[in-house]
């Protein structure tokens, strides 16, 4: 039976330790020297963490995050057991296929920064995008609420619980239709995304990141990827390319991604990090699954006993 899933994050809690367990394993250190050295993020790691403004910048934090992700896998990865299943949260997907092996840590930082850029490229001057969390909501009535407004949803984390995106003066025009409804428990998070992923907005990115995809070397996958856009279980190189290009534009279903992590029988899941955001919700939502992330501890050590604490239960 399933029992062990890895969760990559997205965007949202870089913080300027977010490297410092992976710091102390050898083959990490590395990596990330290695990433340095041959310009793999676009500028060097210890000026991006010491900059709130560059960790948080579109351009720089989806690789960053991928990054982060994959050299906490290289300091923890041999020393766990082989993961059953690995789901990624929008950038975050693209760091899970560098953990099912399908990309090497250099192809996927590099993917990252050109996915950003290709990203940052729909940016007008002077027409900034933003990204606000709703929660309190259906999706249903929110889908008839933002008709004709101009913002999309772009992350469904529940069934009263998902992210929409678009213009940031499209946001912000929307915000006091959404608390006029006077729902109880409405909750409005403006996040500091500085892009509206996974909407029509990003249809030029994806049709420059479709070259690069498709020049970008990926090998077979030995642990199946859950697609953000549809939970499906991704190993080819050809879907792993799709799914990837498709959630550019498409709505990520995280709901569908956990309930599909619980149909499949895991039993526990650690987060990668940074933050904890994926193993919270996960918890929250199947709160028989046990779930942590790299972030809550203070030592690789740490992290490897609790996982194998897990995987001893009955």
């Amino acid at each position: 039976m399933s029992a062990f899933a890895i969760l990559c994050p997205g965007q949202g809690a870089q913080h300027a330790q977010m490297f410092a367990l992976a710091q102390t394993h050898s083959v990490a250190h590395r990596m990330l020297l290695d990433m340095d050295q041959h310009g793999w993020l676009g500028e060097s790691l210890t000026a991006v963490l010491s900059s709130d403004t560059a960790m948080f910048s579109n351009v720089l934090a989806q690789p960053l995050i991928v990054a982060a992700t994959l050299a906490n896998w290289l300091a923890l990865g041999t020393a766990l057991p082989p993961p059953d299943l690995i789901a990624g949260y929008s950038i975050g997907e693209l760091a899970a296929h560098g953990v099912s092996a399908a990309l090497t840590p250099e192809v996927a930082i590099r993917l990252a920064a050109d996915r950003a850029r290709c990203m940052q490229a729909c940016v007008n001057a002077g027409m900034p995008h933003r990204m606000l969390a709703v929660s309190g909501i259906s999706r249903a009535a929110m889908s008839k609420l933002l008709a004709g407004s101009g913002v999309h949803i772009a992350i469904v984390n529940g069934e009263t619980q998902m992210i929409l995106a678009g213009l940031a003066t499209d946001v912000e025009a929307l915000m006091p239709l959404l608390q006029a409804q006077r729902v109880r428990g409405l909750l409005l998070t403006p996040l500091p995304v500085s892009i509206a992923s996974h909407t029509p907005l990003m249809i030029s990115a994806a049709e420059d990141f479709r070259q690069h995809l498709a020049t970008s070397e990926f090998l077979p996958a030995t642990t199946g990827v859950l697609a953000g856009v549809n939970a499906s279980k991704v190993f080819s190189p050809a879907s792993a390319r799709a799914t990837l290009l498709a959630q550019l534009t498409q709505v990520i279903e995280w709901q569908e991604c956990m309930d599909q992590l619980n149909e499949a029988g895991i039993r526990y899941a650690l987060e990668l990090g940074p933050g904890s955001a994926l193993s919270k919700m996960l918890q929250a939502r199947h709160p028989h699954i046990a779930c942590r992330s790299v972030d809550d501890f203070r030592s690789t050590q740490g992290v490897i006993d609790w996982v194998h604490r897990q995987a001893q239960r009955d």
